[in-house]
């Protein structure tokens, strides 16, 4: 069962410590830009964490006291060390489209935004190695990509507003995990340059196994300023709407597809009432009554093999819809995938939330039972990602189910079924992911920010060390 609540945390910091850090930053002539507005104080403090209704009330009237708008790495050494000077917490943040309140102060004091920090620093034109800054936006850097024939491995489906540093810092996968894992996989993080917080900051290089400790651990043991990533050989990917009146023949399609050697990057599949309310990409029919739909990124080769391949499974699997990814007009299908899918299905319906769980094989048995337990309380959304080498359905299902003991009751009935949870409704690094403590992740942060300034009550770990 999850253990919902604030973690021990230390009092906000006093207006005059706040105040000293701002006068240093000023007269230091760091040229950062400090915001004390109310209202930006509150937008910048902020993310996508109401899509739990267990976090919005943990987190509400969370605020920073002053936010600093950095651009260069030097302004980030100012900011950290003015802040240990003066023993004032220190949340970061980039574009703020995380899910769990990452980039959100529980201890009030300085958020330092760092989307400012846009420079690609090098492309390797043999390896296709990117390096690149923390703000830049993942969509600029698969621009940027392009003219080399290369293009991101791995991508949240808030691509064209989520920055570097914050998919590495609060993402785990996406777009791409169908090819390439997850970001913790070894070989697709490859590099970092963080900052420590002290009152003489220094400038770190990491790399191989040691950046792994800072890999998803939300901004808490260290400010990443750059990241070193590997890319993939670019794909003109098409998009492809497959329509199922069955649910069990989608089912089968979604977990056998990625088992032939046609080429994807995405699969997911939505149950009928999901799929219903979603905008769909210009050209691309509604739904039918009852209709499951499947959706993939798929090579431009896979095409004329897909329709021969339904046909021959039987299922009633037959093909709505294909564009190409970036030619179209209105909403790319990798915009009604991942946290999209929750995105738009909370638009209509503001009442749901969602879960994470990586689902067990076979997977039509715990769905089944969800169904006869919770009924249409429960909507299921699949997607198919690579964990440990082997093709897997995760889902992100979503549910009505408004408190938190609700939600462990169905959180402990799929898990108890050999269901993998990712709680989205728990606070820390360790309770949205593993659900253990990592030693690594607590050694990086005692050397990187001895005081324990930064993100303070989001690292279980520090909190019980």
């Amino acid at each position: 069962m999850s253990a919902y609540g604030l973690p021990p945390l230390p009092e906000a910091p006093s207006p005059e410590a706040v105040a000293a850090v701002a006068v240093a930053l000023e007269r230091g002539g760091s040229g950062v830009q400090l915001l004390r507005d109310p209202a930006d104080l509150a937008r910048l403090s902020t993310d996508f964490h109401d899509y739990s209704p267990v976090l919005t009330p943990l987190l509400a009237g969370r605020v920073a006291q002053l936010v600093v708008l950095a651009s260069r790495v030097d302004q980030v050494m100012a900011v950290a060390a003015a802040c240990a000077d003066q023993a004032v917490p220190l949340t970061l943040r980039g574009a703020g489209t995380g899910n769990y309140g990452q980039c959100v102060p529980l201890a009030g004091g300085v958020v330092l935004d760092l989307s400012g920090l846009q420079r690609v620093r090098q492309i390797d034109p043999h390896s296709g190695v990117l390096e690149a800054e923390a703000g830049c936006r993942l969509a600029d850097l698969d621009r940027a990509l392009a003219p080399h024939g290369r293009a991101l491995r791995l991508a949240p489906s808030t691509w064209r507003t989520a920055t570097l540093g914050g998919f590495i810092a609060g993402g785990s996968g996406g777009i791409g995990s169908l090819r390439w894992g997850f970001l913790r996989d070894p070989g697709n993080l490859l590099g970092l340059e963080v900052v420590t917080v002290e009152p003489q900051p220094r400038l770190l290089r990491l790399e191989g196994d040691g950046v792994q400790p800072l890999n998803h651990a939300y901004g808490t043991n260290g400010i990443l300023t750059a990241l070193t990533v590997a890319t993939a050989a670019a794909v003109p990917w098409e998009q492809v709407v497959i329509g199922f009146s069955d649910w069990e023949a989608a089912l089968e399609a979604a977990r056998d597809l990625p088992a032939t050697a046609l080429e994807l990057d995405a699969l997911a599949l939505l149950e009928a009432p999901v799929a219903t309310a979603l905008p769909w990409p210009q050209g691309c029919p509604g739904p039918e009554p009852g209709e499951h739909r499947l959706l993939l990124l798929a090579a431009p080769d896979a095409l004329p093999v897909l329709p021969d391949w339904l046909a021959h499974r039987g299922g009633g699997g037959r093909l709505r819809w294909q564009g190409a990814q970036g030619r179209g007009r209105g909403v790319p299908l990798r915009e009604l995938t991942w946290n999209h899918t929750t995105l738009h299905w909370r638009a209509r319906h503001p009442g749901w939330t969602y879960l994470q769980m990586l689902l067990p094989q076979p997977e039509a048995a715990l769905i089944q039972a969800v169904r006869e337990r919770w009924g249409d309380a429960v909507l299921w959304h699949l997607e198919a990602v690579r964990q440990s080498g082997s093709a897997r359905l995760a889902a992100l299902p979503l549910v009505q189910l408004a408190t938190a003991s609700e939600l462990d009751a169905l959180m402990a009935f799929c898990r108890d079924r050999g269901a993998f949870i990712f709680d989205p409704h728990g606070l820390t690094v360790e309770d949205g992911g593993l659900g253990v403590v990592d030693a690594d992740e607590v050694a990086a942060k005692l050397a990187h920010d001895p005081a324990g300034l930064l993100n303070p009550g989001k690292l279980r770990g520090w909190s019980e060390r």
